[in-house]
């Protein structure tokens, strides 16, 4: 079926977010328009002062969503789904403003598509051709390690900009994004309801004379690390116990666990290296940093979690308890008791250099205690 026809037959818009991107505008809307109905095209103006309104206002049939100011990325594209969902579509492909991706490839996005079940579309850039921005290479692997802890999903490609969504699980999804980092929630948040993703291999072009890039790195990549530290709680709190209990994973996750091709030396640095990152003083921050170092030694992902979890609530005033008594014996020499019994904020506060000293050594010991403890009962319960 030709490309125009599965548009409409399949209730199929494509949707162009721009913002003063006047030089490669009209280029990609004509390009669109090859293969897309006029009325099946929605392009949000985000507030452009460059004169791409009257680029626009070329167009007669096209449907155009204008923000008086500039409002996001993220806004944009949640604008654009409105009005898709208003004007019936099932689907919509979004295509980036700058002239990078080739409008032709729309065809394999929407030949991938599992019109069976809600389906993502990913189109892949090769991040590693000529031309390509180290930053954007950078941003796409850091991106891409992120969203498979906050999903269990392998994806080459997180932050390309051309794209199939369902618009259906979208209807009732609240977002709380609207620049850049919106592309990162909403995938996950798409993960999280169990739609399918579908990667595709498409062109990329960078033309520096032409393409205008909003990204600020610093503040943009802020952003995107508060959001990844925010989706990580909440897959963590949230998404995996409910897929846990609510799908049959356990035997997964229960070989995971045993993995019978693995090392009993293996399996007791896990249990050990969790313990270390649980008790060791980030709080709040242990998953986070011990995850990405768990996968990168190759340990055993489900017992450094299962460890990691010594400092639950009713384990917390122990560890206090512990950190201070090590923090107070290495630098002080001796035991103040009215410390040991302090164990408000404030008296944390009060002797914080001490805790973080006390807090790490404890981890240390708990570490070799669980070690060794784990390893020998490994040995005597477990064949090699």
């Amino acid at each position: 079926m030709p490309l125009t026809e599965n548009l409409v037959a399949r209730s199929i818009c494509v949707l162009v977010p721009t913002y003063n991107n006047r030089l490669t505008l009209k280029r990609v809307i004509d390009g669109i328009l090859v293969h897309c109905p006029a009325h099946h095209l929605i392009v949000v103006n985000d507030g452009c002062t460059d004169g791409s309104e009257e680029i626009l206002k070329s167009y007669s049939a096209i449907h155009v969503v204008s923000h008086p100011i500039n409002q996001g990325k993220g806004k944009s594209l949640q604008d654009g789904f409105k009005k898709a969902i208003e004007l019936g579509f099932r689907y919509v492909v979004t295509i980036d403003s700058d002239g990078q991706h080739y409008p032709d490839d729309m065809e394999k996005l929407i030949t991938a598509i599992d019109f069976e079940v809600p389906t993502v579309v990913m189109g892949s850039r090769n991040m590693t051709q000529e031309g390509v921005p180290g930053k954007s290479s950078f941003g796409n692997k850091f991106s891409n390690f992120w969203f498979k802890i906050e999903t269990g999903i392998t994806l080459p490609d997180t932050q390309t900009g051309f794209r199939v969504y369902p618009l259906e699980p979208m209807r009732k999804l609240f977002f709380f994004t609207s620049k850049f980092e919106f592309e990162i929630e909403v995938i996950v948040r798409l993960a999280w309801k169990n739609v399918k993703f579908v990667p595709v291999p498409i062109r990329v072009k960078y033309d520096p004379d032409e393409r205008v890039s909003h990204f600020r790195p610093g503040r943009d990549f802020f952003r995107i690390s508060v959001l990844n530290s925010l989706l990580v709680l909440i897959a963590f709190i949230y998404y995996y116990p409910k897929k846990f209990f609510t799908r049959n994973t356990f035997q997964a996750i229960w070989m995971e666990a045993v993995k019978p091709q693995e090392s009993n030396l293996r399996k007791a640095l896990s249990i050990s290296f969790g313990f270390f990152m649980g008790i060791f003083p980030i709080w709040g921050f242990q998953l986070l940093v011990g995850i990405p170092l768990a996968i990168l030694f190759r340990l055993n992902k489900v017992l450094f979690i299962a460890a990691a979890n010594i400092s639950i609530p009713p384990m917390i005033p122990f560890i206090l308890l512990g950190s201070t008594f090590c923090g107070q014996i290495l630098l002080n020499g001796e035991i103040a008791p009215e410390k040991l019994t302090d164990l408000s904020i404030e008296g944390i506060q009060s002797n914080a250099y001490e805790y973080f000293v006390g807090a790490t050594v404890f981890a240390l010991i708990v570490a070799i205690v669980g070690f060794l403890s784990s390893y020998l009962l490994l040995k005597i319960f477990r064949k090699s």
